[in-house]
């Protein structure tokens, strides 16, 4: 496992985190399973764990904080979020900083997460949704200045919107963000057009999520692909977006190496680029963990490979079934 620097924070990250959604957002989690996986994540290097409140109301966040207090003599970072007061995703304009992130609401769920965590201080608490309108809000900097100054978290940091990577500029120029969270893949190439050179300038920390784009750069869905109900997917790849996701993963699959599965280009492609300090896949199983960790000793693709990418960029904009 290689190892990299989450900006400023000056945390020493795995290359390859482990996301904590899929082990209480989709159908098929099983603690058990979910704890071995974990465990293995820590036993193969992976020293970064992404979380939120919301995966379970806390739940993910106690499964890592088991996992951490059983490797107590290991430093392992931990990142959660808050939710939203008004439980609504994805962030907008509309709402008002008060209805979401008022002070009193911050600060209840940072403690929250605190003892379910089972930590004096979170390494990187972030906010689960945001919109720059917000940035000016005096409420904003107070927050997150009492929320250091108390010593309930480390670092601080946001989560932006699905396809709004520049929705969340202005907010890093603030000062009060060490850390910013953001799609990015092959087919979600657009954060290297403004946020990653802000990132770069500033040394705020990139978390790149959703590298395999919710499983569909896994390579394995079919047109015929289905998902409960209960499961976040089966509104995400319904009939407005798995036709075209498909067509768009059956030529990625043309232009594969010989010898290289689809999974290890997407997150070798995610890894080439210097300015992603960690990158998250979500992953409840052992199998997973010990493919996906796997691709760190890989080293980027190669520069034909990755211009040829570049032609497979696909910009999209916000929509109801990707909240």
């Amino acid at each position: 496992m290689k190892f990299r620097k989450l900006g400023r924070t000056g945390f020493e990250v795995s290359e390859i985190g482990h996301g904590l959604w899929g082990m209480s957002g989709w159908s098929g989690s099983e603690d058990q399973q979910s704890l071995q996986s974990l465990e293995l994540s820590v036993g193969l290097g992976c020293n970064f764990f992404d979380t939120a409140w919301a995966y379970g109301q806390g739940h993910s966040d106690e499964l890592i904080g088991q996992i951490a207090k059983q490797n107590h003599s290991k430093r392992l970072y931990v990142a959660s979020k808050v939710p939203p007061k008004n439980r609504k995703w994805p962030a907008s304009p509309d709402y008002k900083y008060a209805d979401v992130f008022p002070r009193n609401h911050v600060i209840r769920y940072a403690e929250k997460i605190r003892r379910a965590l089972g930590v004096e201080r979170i390494d990187l608490l972030q906010f689960h949704v945001w919109d720059d309108s917000w940035t000016d809000q005096p409420e904003f900097r107070s927050t997150v200045e009492e929320l250091k100054d108390k010593r309930l978290i480390e670092t601080f940091g946001l989560s932006l919107n699905r396809w709004q990577p520049e929705n969340g500029l202005k907010a890093l120029r603030t000062g009060l963000v060490d850390s910013v969270q953001v799609i990015y893949n092959i087919f979600d190439q657009a954060p290297e057009d403004e946020l990653f050179p802000a990132c770069r300038e500033l040394n705020i920390g990139v978390i790149a999520r959703v590298p395999l784009d919710e499983g569909s750069l896994g390579g394995k869905l079919t047109l015929d692909t289905r998902f409960p109900s209960d499961d976040w997917r089966a509104n995400y790849f319904g009939p407005d977006n798995l036709p075209p996701t498909i067509e768009r993963v059956e030529k990625l699959k043309q232009i594969l190496p010989a010898g290289m599965a689809l999974p290890e280009m997407a997150f070798r492609f995610i890894l080439s680029n210097a300015d992603v300090s960690t990158t998250i896949p979500g992953m409840r199983r052992p199998d997973h963990v010990k493919q996906n960790l796997a691709y760190s000793d890989k080293g980027p693709l190669p520069a034909d490979l990755l211009q040829e990418l570049r032609k497979h960029r696909w910009d999209r904009r916000p929509r109801t079934w990707a909240a």
